[in-house]
């Protein structure tokens, strides 16, 4: 048996890593091929292209780069209707996977999609598409679940790999010692995370910087940690921490930007996946995000959902106070932040949600994932 999966990107590389692994105990026989990263590879995957030359982002760059992915997409379709597998499960990246599967379930190949497109957040008349391209759809959280069942779309709700990663509980103390923190008693930690990419961070940066030292001059007793994603990011961060806040007592770190999560008593951060990892660490969070105007106006008129932060997504109510574009002021952070440091019952009744949301979405995800394809296979 020959099973093709394709990854477009380090994340979707970590998920299919973790689904091929869980087939193997179903499939001990079973070759995987396609396009993954080291991760991919490492569990066996014959990977056809450097996962690389999928990864791209950027409007600019996706668009000097459609040649090649256009000519990857046409070489990969040849290659798999001259032999097919027995399933295609494509893995995010839906500009490049879905077009792909359409193609190959035209032929009898059955296909499945493993992490849903935001199609229940913006452009909705995208699920026609979905539909004719897909046996299954496996997503990540239930409330993408119950949309796809309202369109009449195949769907398994695996749950989420992070929830499955991270521990139910986690202790401050030990994250602060593993980051070889040294702080008076009685110190508490905010976290700023202003995103994993440089337009995010040139963004976000600055006013999360202002709003610490907000927050500073009116608690002395807060130290600040801002962990960078790269090393180009923390060059950047350094020099906006020495030219705005070198006063403010803050520990800029390389990487280990969960660690720093939960090291903290608060977090600020950019909207993103970022925030189920705090949710998962069960740390009270202000979320913020701010885009270029003309992506804020068309965001505007595009998206159809009242909340942008995971947690809020799935509660569907606003757990978590989030900031957009004019109303992420120094102000508004400053206050939703010292909220949560000065309302103990508060962070505890949210940290009591975050424990049941956590629950909810660990339900080892690549065991799930894994039996909802046998189960595909199965009923061919």
């Amino acid at each position: 048996m020959r099973i093709a999966l394709i990854a477009g990107e380090l994340s979707g590389d970590l998920l299919g890593a973790g689904l091929i692994t869980a087939l193997k105990e179903r499939y001990p026989y079973a070759q995987f091929v396609g396009i993954g990263g080291p991760a991919m590879i490492g569990q066996g995957l014959a990977s056809w292209v450097p996962l690389e030359r999928l990864a791209v982002m950027g409007l600019v760059e996706v668009l000097r780069h459609l040649p090649e992915l256009f000519c990857i997409r046409r070489q990969l379709r040849q290659r798999l209707l001259a032999d097919p597998p027995a399933v295609f499960i494509g893995i995010d990246a839906p500009d490049f996977n879905l077009g792909l599967e359409r193609q190959l379930r035209v032929h009898g190949i059955p296909t499945v999609h493993y992490v849903s497109p935001s199609v229940w957040a913006w452009r909705p008349w995208r699920v026609r598409k979905i539909a004719r391209a897909v046996d299954l759809m496996l997503t990540l959280f239930p409330f993408e679940a119950t949309f796809y069942k309202q369109q009449g779309v195949p769907v398994r709700y695996v749950g989420h790999p992070l929830a499955d990663e991270i521990p139910l509980y986690s202790d401050v103390g030990e994250a602060r010692q593993a980051l070889g923190l040294s702080l008076p008693a009685g110190t508490r930690v905010i976290a700023l995370l202003p995103g994993s990419r440089r337009g995010e961070v040139s963004r976000l940066g600055p006013l999360f910087l202002e709003t610490a030292r907000g927050l500073f001059a009116r608690r002395p007793d807060l130290h600040f940690l801002l962990p960078a994603a790269t090393p180009q990011l923390y060059e950047v961060l350094e020099s906006l921490r020495l030219e705005q806040v070198p006063d403010v007592p803050l520990t800029l770190t390389q990487g280990h930007s969960r660690e720093v999560m939960a090291a903290a008593d608060g977090v600020l951060l950019a909207s993103g996946t970022a925030t189920l990892e705090a949710m998962l660490l069960k740390r009270p969070m202000v979320v913020a995000y701010r885009v270029a105007p003309i992506t804020a106006w068309i965001a505007r008129r595009l998206v159809n959902i009242p909340h942008f932060s995971l947690p809020n997504l799935l509660v569907g109510r606003e757990l978590t106070p989030e900031f957009f574009q004019e109303t992420a002021t120094v102000t508004n952070l400053c206050a939703a932040v010292l909220h949560w440091l000065d309302d103990a019952a508060a962070g505890a009744a949210l940290a009591a949600e975050f424990a049941a949301l956590h629950i909810q979405l660990r339900r080892d995800a690549s065991q799930q994932a894994a039996a909802a394809v046998a189960e595909l296979l199965a009923g061919r």
